[in-house]
């Protein structure tokens, strides 16, 4: 990870250094094998007790998974200091489609339903926590997800995480974070997050608001990026010495493009989703009500 901006510059990029320039980087290792570690030994426990758990779950958080590593120790984490756009393609990985299919897995079911009796206390517990409440809530979440786009690039610090690895290791969780806070606020796929909400879950015109407002955000911020006359972090790019690809500003350019286009796609997906979701949940209501219709026909028809 890089320190300074006097860490030494990669090659040119190309597919080929991208796909076998694979760096470590230890703590989004470990994390991300610890959770797909503590995921398989409850999938594991589930099945010991003869539950299945369902394998599009288990591959959805696995792709999460994969995503996470790709964008962290693949060959695009040599250049997400040195170019804009590989830093936007890495910040799409990190804070939206990886989110998305980790909420997709429902990991925090999964760990309620896979846990003995006194953790599944101590996780009702902390999901009840006020701060955990808070931070879950769908307009804490929105806000958390829209704004911090604008407090990374509008301001310095997106400069200070190229410059201090720390700060550019919290930048990488905080989208993480954030990302799977709103994914989970507007697909609601996971009940064990409801069960910090008092098993609330948002109403389905109320989550298309959610991913609608988004786009704004996304169009003013690469608007913005895409007008700025010179690039963000431009004493760290003068620093860095690049001599090969394209100027910094025009590499901005891209970058935006990137995030812009690929932010709304996501949020399309998720339109989607929500979509589907909502056409299935009236689906089993009107099956549910054709039921009940049918059984007081039944007990009307057998009489007294």
């Amino acid at each position: 990870m890089p320190w300074t901006a006097a860490a030494a510059v990669p090659p040119p990029i190309s597919i080929l250094e991208v796909a076998t320039g694979w760096t470590v980087d230890p703590l989004p290792l470990v994390l991300t094998l610890l959770a797909g570690w503590g995921y398989a030994v409850g999938v594991s426990r589930l099945a010991r007790r003869g539950r299945r758990w369902s394998p599009s779950r288990t591959a959805s958080f696995a792709g999460g998974l994969v995503v996470v590593l790709l964008a962290t120790q693949s060959g695009l984490a040599r250049y997400d200091t040195v170019l804009f756009s590989a830093h936007a393609v890495q910040h799409v990985a990190l804070g939206m489609l990886g989110p998305l299919l980790l909420v997709l897995g429902a990991p925090v079911l999964l760990a309620l339903q896979a846990a003995e009796r006194p953790t599944q206390r101590r996780l009702v517990a902390v999901l009840h926590h006020p701060v955990v409440r808070f931070l879950t809530h769908p307009v804490t979440a929105w806000l958390l997800f829209g704004t911090s786009m604008f407090a990374l690039y509008l301001t310095g610090l997106y400069e200070l995480s190229l410059r201090n690895g720390w700060v550019h290791a919290w930048v990488h969780v905080h989208l993480l974070v954030v990302g799977c806070l709103f994914a989970e606020a507007v697909l609601g796929i996971d009940p064990g997050w409801a069960t910090g909400r008092g098993g609330r879950s948002l109403a389905y015109p109320v989550r298309l608001l959610l991913v609608v407002l988004l786009v704004p955000f996304h169009a003013v911020l690469g608007l913005a990026l895409l007008s700025a006359g010179e690039p963000i972090a431009a004493g760290y790019y003068a620093d860095l010495g690049r001599t090969w690809g394209a100027s910094a500003l025009s590499d901005q350019r891209t970058g935006a493009a990137i995030m812009w286009s690929v932010g709304d796609l996501v949020g399309l997906l998720l339109i989607g989703v929500v979509v589907w979701q909502w056409m299935r949940a009236d689906e089993r209501e009107a099956a549910r009500l054709d039921a009940a219709d049918d059984a007081r026909r039944a007990r009307s028809t057998a009489g007294p």
